[in-house]
């Protein structure tokens, strides 16, 4: 005999429990499911009962019919709710009168989003998450996985990893001679313990952007592009554009050349008799932008690529996925945090960055230095769009 939902679950609607009089509401049925996959509470999940008013009788005229219980369980489905939740959906009694349950399981990829809106239940009643719920389940799902950049790609292996360059280049960057020469150590252990692979030769995230012959083969948004225009938007003819599918470290070495070659200098005068050379933008600035912009951006779940795009009087950098973790868009230039964090640590070590949060700061310094007017932020929820202006 089934047990009674009231005994199991209560009479009071809570974080965890929801009752619906009808189901003649698709979308608050699509809420309730995308706000107990979310757990704010970390309950374990969410019952959503169908056929319960709010003072949590059972109410009359309640459709159960086949139909409605395969439209319920298509919700899983359709495509709305993501990441897609697990549920079951049943008839049992509540006070001995049949209503619909339907069994929401807590997902370990959280946040679930609804048509890409995140609904989350603190209490009992289901609302659209702040921003602060939100962080709260980024942070639970990185707490179960680890962060992106450390996770093994499945369908890769050490053949995707260019391991000349890990030996000649990563390695003697973070291992002291002695270490190097150790005997007798399988290789794999090396990029095991540096988080480029596992012990049983699949590829991480961070293994193929730090030194992968294709980071883009697997992780598709792993490139940048670069575009020069000759005018001032976007409909000026373009006079060159490249697209840079490698890893770390070659990509550091062709886009300084690249942005080395689109420069322009001028001679300026300085005190006295002396002349200096100035360039449209100081090398310094562009380089810490364009390497945090590779740093820090979102791999995990944008596709875009880190953008680059040179007009007459402007290069603006776009970096996929906005503040992430203690940062926000007020404070991004005096709080620090990693979305990539073993990624930050790798291009510390090759020289690439500096990982403890001056990167802004020496930027405005450079540009000042150099007579260019202050960077420009713009800082939302899904990237980081930054403006330097060329100097005058």
């Amino acid at each position: 005999m089934n047990t009674d939902l009231a005994d199991l679950l209560g009479t009071r609607e809570t974080a965890c429990l929801e009752f619906k009089r009808q189901a003649k509401r698709p979308e608050q049925i699509r809420q309730a499911i995308c706000s107990m996959a979310n757990d704010l509470g970390g309950h374990g999940g969410g019952d959503l009962l169908i056929g319960v008013d709010d003072n949590g009788e059972p109410a009359d005229d309640v459709d159960m019919s086949d139909r409605l219980l395969l439209a319920l369980t298509d919700m899983r489905d359709d495509g709305k709710i993501l990441e897609r939740p697990s549920l079951t959906v049943t008839v049992a009694p509540f006070k001995g009168r049949p209503v619909i349950r339907i069994r929401v399981e807590a997902s370990a990829a959280t946040p679930v989003r609804l048509d890409g809106v995140i609904w989350v239940r603190p209490g009992p009643s289901t609302r659209k998450a702040t921003r602060d719920d939100e962080r709260v389940l980024s942070e639970r799902r990185r707490a179960g996985d680890g962060p992106y950049d450390i996770r093994p790609l499945a369908g890769t292996g050490l053949e995707q990893l260019d391991l000349g360059l890990f030996r000649s280049t990563y390695l003697p960057a973070v291992a002291a001679s002695d270490v190097l020469e150790e005997n007798g150590r399988p290789e794999v252990q090396y990029l095991a313990a540096s988080r480029f692979a596992t012990l049983d030769g699949t590829a991480t995230a961070l293994g193929l952007l730090v030194v992968g012959y294709d980071p883009s083969a697997f992780i598709p948004g792993g490139y940048v592009q670069f575009v020069r225009y000759q005018g001032l938007d976007l409909d000026a003819p373009i006079v060159d554009e490249q697209e840079l599918r490698h890893n770390v470290v070659v990509t550091a070495d062709r886009l300084e050349t690249i942005l080395r070659g689109h420069l322009h200098t001028r001679i300026v005068e300085a005190s006295g008799f002396r002349e200096e050379q100035q360039p449209d933008y100081p090398i310094e600035a562009l380089r810490e932008l364009c390497m945090n912009a590779i740093m820090h951006r979102n791999y995990e779940t944008s596709y875009a690529p880190v953008r680059i795009a040179w007009f007459e009087d402007r290069i603006e950098v776009t970096n996929p996925g906005g503040p992430y973790g203690q940062v926000r868009s007020d404070n991004f230039d005096r709080v620090n945090d990693y979305r990539n964090p073993s990624l930050a640590a790798a291009m510390k070590s090759l020289g690439y960055v500096n990982r403890f949060g001056r990167g802004i700061g020496r930027v405005r310094a450079a540009l000042e230095r150099n007579g260019n007017p202050p960077a420009e932020f713009l800082v939302d929820q899904s990237s980081w769009f930054v403006t330097v202006r060329r100097a005058q």
